[in-house]
């Protein structure tokens, strides 16, 4: 009986993970490679991963080349002794490990699309004559199609049978719905009427999508430096944070607290920490603990506004699951520490130290980084005072936090060097108002101010 090489497998990074992308072999064809070893880097939305070897032996075969994206579950390549046998199935549905390279290499040749579909458009949507035609035996449930590529095409109005997959088995992707979209924009604007008596072409009506258009034309008459495609962990932050900040009502409030106190208890902990070998504690882990304390006097700010049903609704929470925001080279990630309110100050040190260590090293899973109720963005290490965080949604509330500062403070009629501490409170304004929210900004100033309530 011959051998099987073993199956390289894109995997499932977190609970709402569809599909993953190949971001580059560290391997060639022909490379020995070690149980364990780190051989290719992969993604799925804000996860960035080093995937380690199955079994020691040789990469016999790449099945999805850089840059591919494909469901999880699918095969990205094979190890495996020379002469091995190569199972030609996926786990996602692919019949041959040919229709999944195929699939991959489809998804390079497809750029990414951004093409304006809108209900106010009145020119006509191209016909079936201009329709790529909807190969046969795929009509209504045989289908195959991903669940991006669904979502996206019922929110554009697209056929789906109008398209054609260029998945494994014919399986419609998401690029073939940016092709599609980017066919349809293309015909629409050839087809949009001219005003009579002129070669000019009208003007445009103002919109939403003007500004982008003046841009791209302002940018065409200059060097471009770099362009970079908006794909990834970057294309999701962007997508979110223009959510964020166009779906709820974000307003920022600011004060300052005196740490003057909180760090010289801060230096004495640490001090006995390291003599007890149970690590370092750190500013950002008191401020944290001062947040979590704040936020069980100051429910509401715990909460998160809701739409996902036909009322909108505001859900309170009992426990604290704090995010705290780390940033990486490409981008901004969140890490949860569940039940961060039954946790002691040491507990709570070391939970922020092991996570940020995990989002640094590409470590985290998708089930690490969602479910957060309050989160804290600490900016001080960059010199930055204060700045309008924006709001991790649905979460009600975020604390920006800024750089320490050595001030001169009158006490009475004695002059003091003080050191203050910027804060920034962004929330929710459809959760709770300025007062509330003043009052729980105020309960953080107190405790930072008054740091022996940390350690109770």
């Amino acid at each position: 009986m011959e051998n099987m090489a073993a199956e390289v497998i894109m995997p499932k990074l977190g609970m709402s993970m569809v599909e993953g992308t190949v971001i580059a072999w560290k391997k060639q064809i022909g490379d020995p490679i070690a149980k364990g070893e780190g051989i290719v880097d992969i993604s799925s939305e804000k996860i960035e991963m080093e995937l380690e070897a199955p079994a020691d032996g040789i990469l016999l075969a790449i099945a999805v080349n850089d840059g591919g994206v494909v469901p999880y579950g699918t095969v990205l390549g094979y190890i495996g002794e020379s002469g091995e046998q190569i199972e030609h199935a996926s786990h996602a549905g692919a019949e041959s490990t040919q229709e999944v390279a195929a699939a991959a290499v489809a998804a390079e040749k497809t750029a990414p699309v951004s093409a304006a579909v809108t209900a106010e458009n009145t020119t006509p949507a191209p016909t079936t004559e201009n329709a790529t035609p909807a190969p046969a035996g795929r009509k209504g449930s045989n289908l195959r199609v991903s669940p991006v590529a669904k979502k996206m095409a019922e929110e554009a109005g697209l056929d789906l049978e109008s398209i054609t997959g260029t998945g494994p088995q014919g399986r419609i992707t998401k690029e073939d719905v940016e092709k599609a979209l980017a066919k349809e924009a293309a015909y629409r604007a050839e087809t949009a009427p001219q005003p009579q008596g002129t070669s000019q072409p009208a003007a445009a009506p103002l919109s939403s999508t003007q500004p982008a258009v003046e841009a791209s034309k302002t940018a065409s008459n200059q060097e471009v430096v770099e362009r970079t495609a908006v794909t990834g962990m970057r294309k999701v932050i962007a997508t979110r944070m223009l959510e964020s900040l166009q779906q709820s009502a974000q307003l920022t409030m600011t004060a300052k607290a005196d740490l003057t106190d909180l760090l010289a208890l801060q230096r004495q902990l640490a001090s006995e920490l390291e003599k007890r070998q149970e690590g370092k504690l750190t500013v950002t882990d008191l401020i944290a603990r001062a947040v979590v304390l704040s936020l069980k006097k100051h429910r509401l700010m715990n909460s998160a506004y809701l739409t996902d049903q036909q009322e909108p609704r505001i859900e309170t929470y009992g426990h604290v699951h704090l995010g705290i925001a780390v940033a990486l080279e490409k981008g901004l990630v969140v890490p949860v520490i569940r039940h961060a309110d039954q946790l002691s100050l040491l507990e709570l040190s070391k939970a922020i130290k092991s996570l940020g260590e995990q989002a640094r090293n590409n470590r985290l899973s998708g089930d690490e980084m969602k479910g957060s109720t309050f989160t804290i963005s600490n900016l001080g290490a960059y010199g930055v005072e204060h700045f309008t965080p924006v709001l991790n949604p649905p979460e009600a509330g975020i604390l920006g936090v800024g750089a320490i500062e050595a001030v001169a403070v009158y006490r009475g009629e004695e002059l003091q060097r003080r050191s203050l501490l910027p804060l920034s409170l962004t929330f929710d304004h459809r959760v709770l108002d300025g007062a509330p929210a003043a009052q729980f900004l105020g309960s953080v100033k107190d405790c930072l101010e008054n740091p022996l309530s940390l350690l109770l």
